[in-house]
């Protein structure tokens, strides 16, 4: 069943804001840092971060302790020296200096210990040509259930294509092709996606092909006195969603709004260390449910294992998603989770991949408007059919509200702002607001509960279900 979503459709902010780029990752990475020194970073190119100095402590514990110093050599002349900091910053990839070399917490996720092998060809070939969907990306799921291909156009002409699959699977693939290289095991693993070979049928092979182990991780805190983990140098979840752009991003916002709130005063290191942490556990749980309900219907396998995961992080994500898998505003949200709730919640996320026909689509957005679910209609005037909507709707009408649900609830809480402005941790909130930026004191924003089921919030057409969100007046934190 192949299906398509329009994200540039279904985003109630169109524009160039509502787009999302392909783009080649050595041109995008050179970007950012050169724009970084545009906006007064100093920048140093060539160079690594071979070790880091700490503060002496009379602590034993290694999360006591406070960098303050990194040695770094220059690879072109090998020149080397020492760099002093009041805060530090590792975003370091994979390598995760911090988190391996001194913390060493890093745990690996034995349900997503996976390998990715890719390469670039040329082609005019592009996905939905001649349809709404032309120049989209194209993600396959492979015929054996071992993982999946993606199809990404670029703006030079070429073509990225590469393989996810679940590492057992792909060595046992392996052994009976009797060992192939690494291009001619690509080429074997293209044809159990046969869309994604039609589309290369005259496709010239550009670069060489390349592997590398995709194994998912997360670590036991994201932050020291002083310091915060960001992106993959912290945690790593199978790039299905693209997760790792947004951990990253997410990480390195969270990172800057805490230690500007530590700087400002708005609250003291510990805690805006400790919320850097919670966020990002909350935030990688976040796509960890997203992605292992894909996972599921792509390998058509078990649930997945919960090993390493934080207990914590999973329990703040499960209490952010109840209210809206329950349907309703006050759901309590103070018993321990389950596996019954973490089943619960899973098949919900993979409701958000089944097929809904248009008109079925279309019929349900129409009783909803008729018992009153719209946004701008009073909570109050609607409470009685909130209570009873199942009554008004056939068995039929509520399996399609529940997976419009899903799908909204997916995407609103991995990809918008409202997600990291609202998500209260500790009692803060951050300050999202041009020259303030930090950390607040702020309640907990509630479910809007009529938004819950509008259709306007079920199309994408609503920016948030939240009563004070930053796209609502109620607002407590806004953007400048």
């Amino acid at each position: 069943m192949e299906q398509f979503f329009n994200w540039l459709k279904a985003n109630p902010t169109p524009g160039p804001d509502g787009y999302a780029w392909n783009l080649i990752r050595s041109e995008s990475d050179d970007l950012l840092f050169r724009y970084a020194g545009t906006c007064g970073a100093h920048i140093y190119d060539e160079t690594s971060v071979q070790d880091i100095e700490f503060e002496p402590s009379a602590s034993s514990s290694v999360t006591d302790l406070k960098p303050i110093s990194a040695n770094w050599v220059r690879k072109v002349d090998g020149t080397s020296g020492s760099i002093q900091f009041r805060y530090l910053v590792d975003a370091s990839g994979r390598r995760g200096l911090l988190s391996t070399k001194y913390l060493k917490n890093r745990k690996f996720n034995d349900n997503f210990k996976n390998v990715a092998s890719w390469a670039y060809w040329r082609t005019e070939e592009i996905f939905g040509r001649g349809t709404h969907m032309e120049g989209s990306p194209y993600f396959e799921a492979l015929e054996d259930c071992s993982g999946w291909a993606w199809f990404f156009p670029l703006h030079d002409g070429t073509r990225s294509i590469g393989i996810v699959q679940d590492q057992k699977m792909a060595n046992e693939k392996k052994q009976s092709l009797g060992r192939p290289s690494t291009l001619e095991f690509y080429k074997e693993c293209l044809k159990m996606a046969p869309k994604t070979r039609e589309l290369l049928k005259d496709a010239e092979l550009v670069s060489d092909t390349k592997s590398a182990s995709d194994w998912s991780y997360t670590a036991s805190t994201y932050h020291l006195p002083n310091a915060r983990i960001c992106g993959d140098a912290g945690s790593f979840i199978d790039p299905l969603f693209s997760s790792g752009v947004h951990l990253a991003v997410t990480g390195g916002l969270s990172a800057a709004a805490t230690i500007a709130a530590s700087i400002r005063g708005d609250c003291d290191e510990a805690t805006a260390g400790s919320w850097h942490s919670k966020k990002t556990v909350e935030s990688y749980t976040r796509f960890f449910l997203a992605v292992s309900s894909a996972t599921k219907q792509i390998r058509q396998q078990h649930e997945p294992i919960l090993q390493n995961m934080s207990e914590e992080g999973f329990q703040r994500a499960f209490d952010l998603f109840k209210p809206i898998i329950q349907g309703t505003a006050d759901a309590d949200v103070e018993n321990k989770w389950s596996k019954a709730d973490i089943s619960k919640t899973l098949e919900f996320c993979f409701r958000a991949f089944a097929h809904v026909p248009p008109e079925k689509k279309e019929s349900v957005f129409q009783k909803l408007k008729h018992l009153g679910f719209s946004s701008g209609n009073d909570a109050n005037a609607v409470h009685g059919n909130l209570e009873d909507l199942r009554k008004h709707l056939t068995p039929d009408e509520i399996e399609i509200l529940e997976i419009l649900r899903s799908r909204r609830m997916v995407r609103d809480d991995l990809f918008e702002m409202d997600s990291f402005t609202l998500d209260t941790i500790d009692g803060y909130a951050p300050n999202m607001v041009r020259g303030k930026l930090g950390l607040a004191k702020i309640e907990q924003a509630k479910i809007d509960p009529v938004r819950v089921f509008s259709p306007e919030y079920l199309q994408g057409k609503a920016l948030g279900i939240r009563q004070g969100s930053i796209h609502l007046p109620t607002s407590r934190v806004q953007f400048v």
